[in-house]
């Protein structure tokens, strides 16, 4: 059998590797670039995570390489320790130790003493939490309740003000997950993250996603007031649906001001199902708290007149293919698919599990809202109408 040739990749191969796979680029792309499989790519960002390892730099009193070399030629001329520190403007200590952990005065070599200080600085630091098991135990337990790494780290920034100690930065939660020598938390964990990666991937990426359909007498999202437009008023919803296999669909609302999420289950994707359990649905809030929905271009909406007459709520269409004017929709449909994947049977799901799922994502703080939760927010609306 024929042994694969091992490809190396050069520091300047490498540096681009980074930058290209930082910009956003996939595998593939950059292994064209290089001539090489994508597989080749994996085996560069895969031992850090997908997270690039900072560049190494000397410390600021480490001794440098021409001072090595001083050392030497003072050492090779008879010059006692004192005077070369001397010489130097260093302490005859750090003369002293250089020399007694380099062969002595007899075997000291400049380039062999300044290669062995640069392998011994070679070491992981331990992060912050390995230095604090509690705050660990904290972070371990929030992921598994599928809390984002940002959100757990503003949960904690709120929760204990003041006390660093107990707070911990989102990309520390990330490298600490990505980055499994540093054995802090379990890779098992990152099966609780939204994004099931093995690495990390470039913020810059993105998905592309398309608009639906059309809808005959839909009335456009730019004739909306603007009270909607600024979120300054809760009552406003954005909504859609999410496919799962075997034709099976869940309706997702989110409000706009609170971030709320209800999921509602739909026997099928037609419009008489959908606009049947979106009345349903909005009999059981305030009128006070439903005013509006906005939908994109999708035909299960085609009978939105039904649902307007039936809930007395404004509907509005998002433009053909710009779902980003439901942001706030399409942010939590991507959330919702931790609990709901691709391809799974959504049919399966009662309304109960839907509810309870809807709940979990309510209680999870959130940036946008200073990390309180949607929960609160949304009981602080209707604790204003009461």
């Amino acid at each position: 059998m024929k042994q694969r040739r091992r490809i190396y990749y050069s520091t300047a191969q490498r540096a681009e590797i980074w930058d290209r796979w930082q910009a956003g680029e996939s595998m593939s792309s950059i292994g064209r670039r290089f001539d090489r499989e994508s597989s080749s790519i994996f085996s560069v960002l895969s031992p850090t995570g997908g997270i690039r390892p900072p560049d190494r730099r000397r410390g600021p009193r480490a001794l440098s390489l021409s001072e090595r070399e001083e050392i030497s030629r003072g050492l090779g001329i008879g010059r006692s320790l004192r005077w070369i520190a001397r010489e130097l403007g260093r302490s005859p200590s750090t003369i002293s130790r250089e020399v007694l952990r380099n062969g002595g005065s007899e075997r000291y070599r400049a380039t062999r003493a300044d290669q062995a200080a640069w392998d011994r600085a070679l070491r992981p630091k331990p992060c912050k939490l390995a230095c604090w098991p509690g705050l660990a135990r904290t972070v371990s337990a929030k992921l598994q309740r599928k809390w984002s790494p940002e959100q757990i780290a503003g949960w904690l920034k709120r929760t204990w003000p003041g006390e660093p100690h107990n707070q911990v930065s989102h990309e520390t939660i990330y490298r600490s997950l990505f980055i499994q020598t540093r054995g802090v938390l379990k890779k098992e964990l990152l099966a609780h993250l939204r994004a099931r990666r093995t690495i990390r991937r470039s913020r810059h990426a993105s998905l592309k996603q398309n608009g639906l359909g059309k809808i005959k007498d839909a009335i456009s999202i730019r004739e909306r007031p603007a009270c909607v437009e600024d979120r300054a008023v809760p009552g406003h919803w954005e909504g859609d649906l999410i496919g799962g296999a075997r034709n099976s669909y869940v309706a997702t609302l989110v409000e706009r001001h609170s971030r709320y999420v209800m999921l509602i289950k739909v026997a099928n994707k037609d419009t008489k199902s959908v606009v049947t359990a979106l009345i349903r649905q909005s009999r059981k809030l305030p009128s006070e708290l439903y005013q509006s929905l906005t939908w994109d271009r999708g035909k299960e909406l085609a009978d939105h007149r039904r649902l307007a007459l039936a809930s007395d709520v404004a509907i509005y269409f998002c433009d053909p293919r710009s779902p980003w004017q439901r942001g706030s929709n399409e942010n939590t449909n991507r959330l919702l698919r931790q609990y709901l994947p691709h391809g799974t049977d959504l049919a399966v799901h009662s309304q109960a599990k839907l509810s309870a799922i809807a709940r979990q994502l309510n209680e999870r703080p959130r940036k946008t809202l200073l990390y309180k939760s949607p929960a609160e927010t949304f009981a602080e609306c209707v604790a204003a109408i009461g």
